[in-house]
């Protein structure tokens, strides 16, 4: 008889990756709390959303990062824990360690990740500060902890990475302008479906070989260059355009000068990306699993059909 599938509880379950997470966890069939702030909020967006996680059998928790009594009471429900938090909350995801450890029933946890590796990053300011010190203090906290833990590790998500055609500061396709490349262009670069993301995740939350490792969610057709990028949506549009390099310099340069502090975050994501190749690694097996290879059979988005959607 197949075992029972683990309870999850999803941490921030409303934001642009929790949704999906949360989706595709009830549609995996494991029993599914989110944890919300307001279970009848005023905005009609939100209000859908939440009716579409109660439509698919999603039960809703109140509570937050600062309340610890709403905490516990929500782990205390869930056998694994699943933290989508954005950049701001980050740090407290701490509190969300000290009620796991007091409840002392949840068989995994994974900090929101979803991004540079933490341990393995070179990133410049002021995404340093921003994203990956914060997450590695994390990481410390929950080994430090003894809870067990799965860290999913993504490239771009296609909301973030794609609509611009890998641009770091474009939210649209290059047309008669000239598209902005950081670097050379030859750095492989992984971008993964949000939808994708999800599935992954959940599937690792009852899978020993992921525990107390990094899920590397990276699928193989996902990963190519920006240069290489490019041309698939030059022989999709049937049209070519002109290419800006930006060298490191530039780069650097413009990170420490823009005036708006997005396009620093944006930039120095970009110069860890494409100019340091922070995609381009070998999976360590003693620390770290390929979820292409543990779950061959996920359908999962390829870049060229979501670039269709684009045209």
């Amino acid at each position: 008889m197949a075992s029972e599938k683990s309870k999850i509880l999803v941490v921030g379950a409303t934001g642009y990756l929790g949704r999906h997470v949360v989706a595709a966890s009830a549609r995996l069939g494991h029993p599914t709390l989110a944890l919300v702030r307001d279970t009848a909020p005023s905005d009609a967006a939100k209000t859908a959303l939440l009716k579409s996680f109660q439509d698919a059998g999603v039960t809703l928790l109140k509570g937050d990062l600062g309340d610890h009594a709403s905490l516990v009471s929500a782990v205390k429900a869930a056998d694994v824990v699943i933290s989508t938090v954005g950049v701001r909350q980050i740090a407290d995801q701490t509190r969300l360690i000290d009620a796991i450890k007091e409840t002392g029933n949840v068989k995994r946890f994974f900090p929101s990740e979803f991004g540079l590796d933490a341990d393995r990053s070179g990133a410049v300011e002021p995404i340093r500060s921003l994203i990956i010190n914060p997450k590695a203090a994390v990481r410390r906290a929950v080994e430090a902890a003894g809870v067990p833990y799965t860290y999913a590790w993504t490239g771009y998500f296609f909301g973030y990475g794609l609509p611009g055609i890998g641009q770091v500061l474009s939210q649209s396709p290059p047309v008669e302008e000239p598209a902005v490349v950081l670097g050379d262009g030859g750095s492989k670069v992984s971008y993964v479906d949000e939808v994708d993301i999800g599935t992954y995740t959940v599937m690792a939350a009852d899978d020993p070989r992921a525990e107390n490792r990094t899920l590397y969610i990276r699928p193989p057709a996902n990963t190519l260059s920006h240069n290489e990028l490019l041309a698939v949506w030059e022989r999709k549009t049937g049209r070519a355009f002109e290419r800006v390099h930006l060298d490191e310099d530039a780069v650097l340069k413009q990170i420490q000068e823009d005036p708006i502090p997005l396009n620093s975050i944006l930039l120095s994501i970009g110069h860890a990306v494409h100019i340091k190749g922070e995609h381009e690694f070998e999976i360590d097996p003693s620390s770290g699993v390929d979820a292409s290879e543990l779950y061959p059979d996920v359908k999962y988005t390829p870049v060229d059909e979501y670039l269709n959607r684009l045209l």
